[in-house]
């Protein structure tokens, strides 16, 4: 098996996300408008459980993710979770009992659970699977034999051709002959013992390359055939297989929506997006399943990905806010080798450490889950734009949100139909007031956004780190390598009395700027620098004498800094 051949080859294939618009039987509490999912990719079972109940539950989101748990080949790369060895529940990630726990756990947060699944293809290999069973390529004792795998076995040369595509390999890998009654059999076994420890839904790794009516047939044969199910359906001009022809089994994913808001955000103006969606000639609204990025396109350049900065946050910001389909927010790590796996073989020990991005919980992402909540059912109300990177708009009467994508902040007064009174505004924590006419003034700093909805009036309630009554504001733009960080460190003790060891971590979701808030006593003079340090503790020092500054009487200071190098 030639590694990159199959790592390109999964690249063209991968990864559908979810849309939630028929309601289906389930093992936790219905959603309602919780439409949002947390792709944890790499994360193993234990780690996500944390995370439903630390973070996915309270912030909002109805669906979390989990990486394909059945029995794959051994190996570090992320895409050795795509070629199956067998349907025991078993890999780096967890065992049976792990995953039951783990959506257990996730239900009793009130999050659902999608379950990636790889039922096309078989692995590329020979040897022992990470459940410890021996196989061959075309022969995987116990589950299937070269009888069970399509006749043609040339890797896909022409995705023009709906046989070629649906009955050959995908760069090597065997494709299960999904026709095939023993095969059918045997894959809806596996989704059913899913379903009996709780899954809630299935994600179709390569649904293009399986006959719609293949897909159908064993879907009908599930204890719950009306199960939620997702499948990834790369619908590229030319190809002879289209997503439209999977809406009878399920959703499916609008990769185009990926790759038009990388175009936007990147060269063009947001202006433009004012009827983005079904008018760009993207499938159906109630079957799509949209997102910034996913393992995939941000490994292949087909997506924004976390190291383009603020515009990868508002995008996840705009995504959040625009009604059209139904989102993934991709929650991974950082890599320069796109081929490795997650760090600690899927183990998060912390958020933001060891090279985990965690985006599902940056502030500016994670506050608009339930801004999407609150505004689920509702219409674009109230669009404004400056008919450049500046935009404005509601959902009806339930929320309102400004994105502000210009290297200069944004002053103006918002029309709004929201009901007059005081709002939360989820992005900065700030107090605004709306006024009787729905109108309310603001400034919107260089690549920010401000989110209000009628389910945060009070910051206090809604905002877990308000903004300091008095103290300061750092800010610095500052690049940085895999695994390093940007801290602050200052002479007091609040700012680590100069022990790099206690410096503060700024937040890098408006990358190359790095942000953190601290509260100071008013009319504190304080001195500070910044600080990279590395995944393994290493510190670099910027350049130059210590920087000072004073906490007014009353306020923050607000600090704008270039590293020094």
């Amino acid at each position: 098996m030639a590694r990159k051949t199959v790592a390109a080859a999964l690249a063209l294939v991968a990864g559908a996300a979810v849309a939630v618009t028929a309601p289906t039987p389930a093992q936790a509490s219905a959603p309602g408008g919780k439409d949002v999912t947390a792709v944890m990719f790499e994360w193993n079972f234990k780690s996500v459980a944390k995370a439903c109940t630390d973070e996915l539950g309270p912030d909002g989101y109805g669906y979390v993710q989990v990486s394909p748990p059945n029995e794959h080949i051994q190996g570090s790369s992320w895409w050795t979770s795509y070629q199956p060895v067998g349907y025991k529940i078993g890999t780096k990630f967890g065992n049976r009992s792990d995953f039951k726990s783990m959506v257990d756990t996730c239900h009793a947060a009130g999050v659902k659970v999608v379950v990636d699944t790889v039922i096309n293809h078989m692995a590329n290999a020979s040897g022992t699977g990470s459940a410890g069973s021996t196989f061959s390529k075309y022969d995987y004792p116990g589950t299937y034999s070269a009888a069970d795998l399509d006749d043609c076995k040339t890797s896909i040369s022409n995705y023009a051709d709906r046989w070629n595509v649906q009955h050959c390999e995908m760069g090597g890998l065997p494709d299960l002959d999904t026709g095939e009654e023993y095969v059918r059999k045997t894959i809806a076994g596996y989704l059913n013992d899913l379903l009996s420890l709780g899954a809630d839904g299935f994600r179709i790794d390569a649904a293009k390359h399986i006959a719609e009516d293949d897909l159908a047939n064993i879907k009908s044969r599930l204890t719950n055939p009306g199960v939620y199910w997702k499948q990834e359906t790369i619908g590229a001009s030319g190809e002879a297989v289209q997503p439209p022809e999977y809406y009878n089994t399920g959703d499916v994913q609008e990769f185009h929506y990926a790759s038009d808001l990388k175009r936007v955000f990147n060269n063009e103006k947001l202006a433009e997006l004012k009827n983005f969606g079904e008018a760009w000639g993207y499938v159906s609204s109630d079957k799509a399943s949209v997102f910034v990025t996913n393992h995939d396109t941000e490994r292949n350049g087909g997506s924004l990905t976390y190291k383009d900065g603020a515009n990868y946050t508002l995008a996840h910001v705009f995504m959040l806010a625009w009604p059209y389909g139904s989102p993934d927010v991709h929650s991974g790590y950082e890599f320069s080798d796109t081929n490795a796996g997650g760090p600690n073989n899927g183990q998060v020990n912390a958020c933001y450490t060891e090279g985990w991005k965690c985006q599902h919980a940056w502030r500016e992402i994670a506050s608009m889950v339930k801004f999407r909540n609150a505004a689920a059912g509702t219409a674009v109300t109230n669009w404004w734009d400056n008919g450049g990177n500046q935009i404005a708009f509601g959902r009806g009467d339930k929320a309102y949100v400004a994105i502000n994508h210009e290297g200069s902040s944004l002053t103006r007064t918002f029309q709004t139909s929201l009901p007059a009174g005081g709002y939360c505004d989820v992005q900065s924590g700030k107090g605004v007031t709306v006024n009787s006419s729905g109108q309310f003034t603001a400034t919107l700093g260089a690549n920010s956004a401000l989110a209000l909805h009628v389910g945060a009036k009070d910051c206090t309630s809604t905002d877990p780190d308000p903004d300091p009554a008095t103290g300061a504001s750092f800010g610095v733009n500052a690049t940085t390598q895999w695994g390093q960080n940007i801290y602050v460190v200052g002479d007091n003790s609040a700012l680590g009395a100069w022990n790099t060891a206690n410096a503060l971590k700024l937040d890098p979701a408006s990358y190359p700027v790095w942000k953190l808030d601290v509260s100071l006593p008013a009319g504190t003079s304080f001195q500070y620098k910044y600080i990279r340090k590395d995944a393994a503790g290493n510190v670099t020092w910027e350049s130059g004498s210590n920087r000072t500054a004073t906490v007014p009487a009353g306020g923050v200071v607000t600090l704008n800094d270039t590293w020094r190098g």
